[in-house]
């Protein structure tokens, strides 16, 4: 099986929002709740190729799409920060989230950033171990706040850039 790393602007506009939607599938919640957010976010990128194909990337298997990862430049190089970071559902459990993950770690280091933040909910256990995996730690947790029927923790991580 072959895994790469794509630019977003090798696909068409949808394929952001549609792999978000599946990878979150698991939790009608957060369709419910991000579904306009995600919407968002794919029209932007795919407006604005220049910028998805420099601060993100599309992983495949087999010329499949089966996740990506995009991230935030504007404040480099303090930090960057990694908003959405998924695999398909189908996908997941099989290390391509940490293969993923571990791209972008490599790529936004080559920019002399200083560190690289994300966060994730508490009851997304197999992301906090992931991100674990990769080299992140936990920053601070906090209470999630205006996020439609969540409840608990936000969990804030932070990678040093050595």
């Amino acid at each position: 099986m072959s895994v790469k790393f794509k630019k977003v602007s090798d696909f068409n506009r949808g394929i952001l929002f549609e792999l978000l939607t599946d990878a979150y599938s698991f939790d009608r919640r957060y369709e419910q709740s991000c579904t306009s957010d995600w919407q968002d976010f794919d029209n932007f990128f795919f407006d604005n190729l220049e910028i998805a194909d420099k601060y993100g990337l599309i992983t495949t298997l087999n010329d499949e799409a089966i996740g990506f990862v995009s991230w935030d430049p504007r404040n480099m190089p303090e930090y960057a920060e990694i908003g959405h970071n998924c695999i398909a559902s189908k996908h997941k459990g099989k290390g391509y989230g940490k293969m993923q993950l571990q791209e972008a770690v490599n790529r936004i280091i080559r920019n002399d950033v200083r560190k690289i933040i994300l966060f994730t909910n508490d009851d997304l256990i197999p992301a906090q171990r992931m991100y674990e995996r990769v080299g992140f730690t936990i920053d601070q947790k906090r209470e999630t706040q205006n996020i439609a029927n969540f409840v608990g923790e936000r969990i804030d991580y932070v990678y040093f850039v050595k």
